[in-house]
């Protein structure tokens, strides 16, 4: 693609080739308008011979630093904030081709339409529907590509635990790409027919612009609780990150938010789209009521039809009720939407579970907030099990740790057995994020736990120490199969190693 049509609807401040600053109603449109792009990249190890290179300001590694590296390689086009000093700047790519610098007012904004320009706008060739909240996003988007797949439509998914173009499965890195990816992700999609995308949409990725030129036809709240202050560093930084979301929805588009939740009204305030509300416990557009529950399910009153469903707890029902809500402003009909909710199943690591020996229940959930941990171990405990309660749980290291002793206080609340092991401990150590941890509890509490960093030994210890017909709750990873110590992945899985615990127990019983 030519250099000016990538660049088009960015606000640019500067242009150079090479040293020679050019005039933006001469030189420059004759330039843009005549050099084709070979490739672009925001990864100066990616950049080849032709490539435009943009210098992303990230929060964590300024792209700027890259630029030699860059044009070493083969980048040709250099698109950054600040041009580096005549004596450092490189001028030439080789002997021949000199550089061009497009200064930019913002990298971010700058990246995220270049991708949007580059894959021609795909994300205006489908419906696609963004998800947004602390908890709930990789339920509600996972729940809804498979029942808009069961209706027949060829849907797109992207999501924390994978992606998914129809059936094809990819993998994923971050809970939302970056743009150059999701663009290319949404290009593919339109490439092969889909006509549904439900992506899951992080308060890093709104606040990092990862979204910025995409269109959306539905933007659903989940709700919004403790988590990742240490990015946003205070509550309302991470709240008003969630509404510019909303706030970027145009008049056609729908806006669905829970109103349980106290953030739910203040994220559609002069909402340009289609206000819609859901509730499980206030009048609202879309309304459901829990009948009855167990260990395998409830049954649900949702806008006066009564469905079975393979999930429990409170905050599911709300999920169910945000899933057939969206469904229902898609077009979908109320009967077909009803009948597929009644064979759902939980996605991968969440409130997943599994059945030993003497009826003991282990479920994997990736619960790893305050509020998450609370419904989780609130929905068990209300199944009143006779053997008792046990929590295995931990926090992530080098991440918010204002969370870590408020985790440890409603554990404590609810659970009869406690253990607090590692969860990934990444470069802390993982004695000290247990020491936060048990900071929240009061002495009743600390006398019901065991504290063991190994997070294999703390769920064996704990399927081995189990009464028969209890539950266990191992919080904090779900759906991940690796643990993070130092800078070190290492394999471990919450489900194979419950597997692996029960086998034990059975055999130590024979």
């Amino acid at each position: 693609m030519r250099l000016g049509q990538l660049l088009k609807g960015i606000r640019i401040v500067r242009e150079f080739q090479g040293r020679e600053e050019l005039s933006p109603d001469t030189a420059m449109f004759s330039l843009v308008n005549s050099n084709d792009v070979k490739s672009i990249t925001a990864d100066s190890r990616k950049c080849t011979r032709g490539s435009l290179f943009i210098a992303v300001r990230g929060a964590v590694a300024d792209g700027g630093k890259y630029i030699r590296d860059a044009i070493e390689r083969g980048a040709q086009y250099i698109v950054c904030e600040n041009i580096p000093e005549d004596e450092e700047a490189p001028i030439r790519r080789g002997d021949r081709d000199i550089v061009v610098y497009i200064v930019v007012k913002s990298s971010r904004e700058a990246e995220a339409m270049i991708a949007v320009n580059n894959f021609c706008n795909p994300s205006h060739q489908l419906k696609l529907i963004g998800v947004t909240g602390t908890n709930g996003k990789t339920s509600i988007a996972t729940l809804l590509y498979n029942t808009f797949t069961a209706l027949g439509y060829k849907c797109g998914l992207i999501s924390t635990i994978a992606n998914y173009i129809c059936e094809q499965k990819l993998p994923t890195i971050n809970t939302t790409p970056g743009p150059l990816e999701l663009n290319k992700l949404l290009d593919q999609m339109v490439a092969k027919g889909c006509q549904y995308c439900f992506m899951e949409v992080s308060s890093h990725a709104i606040d990092q612009e990862r979204i910025m030129g995409v269109k959306f036809a539905g933007g659903i709240f989940t709700n919004l609780t403790h988590d990742h202050l240490d990015y946003h560093k205070t509550f309302e930084n991470y709240r008003n990150c969630k509404k510019i979301f909303f706030d970027s929805l145009d008049k056609e588009a729908f806006a669905l938010t829970n109103i349980d939740d106290r953030n739910g009204e203040f994220m559609v305030q002069n909402c340009k789209a289609q206000v819609h509300t859901y509730s499980t416990r206030n009048v609202a557009d879309f309304k459901t009521r829990i009948i009855e529950q167990s260990i395998d399910g409830m049954q649900l009153n949702i806008n006066g039809t009564e469905v079975w469903c393979n999930f429990i707890g409170e905050y599911n029902a709300e999920n169910l009720t945000a899933i057939y809500g969206a469904a229902i402003l898609l077009g979908a009909p109320h009967d077909e939407v009803v009948k597929i909710m009644s064979s759902l199943h939980s996605v991968s690591g969440r409130l997943e579970y599994f059945r030993g020996e003497d009826n003991i229940i282990a479920a994997v959930d990736y619960a790893h907030t305050p509020d998450a941990l609370e419904n989780v171990l609130k929905t068990l405990k209300a199944l009143k099990p006779k053997g008792g309660l046990t929590v295995v749980f931990g926090c992530g290291g080098d991440r918010d740790r204002t969370k870590r002793p408020v985790m440890g206080s409603i554990a404590g609340n609810y659970a009869d057995k406690i253990y607090v092991t590692s969860d990934n401990p990444r470069t802390e150590d993982p004695m000290a994020i247990i020491e936060n941890i048990k900071a929240g509890m009061d002495a009743e509490s600390v006398l019901k736990a065991k504290f063991i960093p190994d997070r294999i030994q703390a769920i064996q210890n704990a399927v081995m120490g189990a009464k028969p017909d209890s539950i266990i709750l191992v919080a904090g990873k779900g759906h991940e199969d690796y643990q993070i110590i130092g800078t070190e992945k290492r394999h471990m899985d919450d489900k194979e190693t419950i597997k692996e615990a029960f086998r034990l127990r059975e055999q130590n019983n024979m």
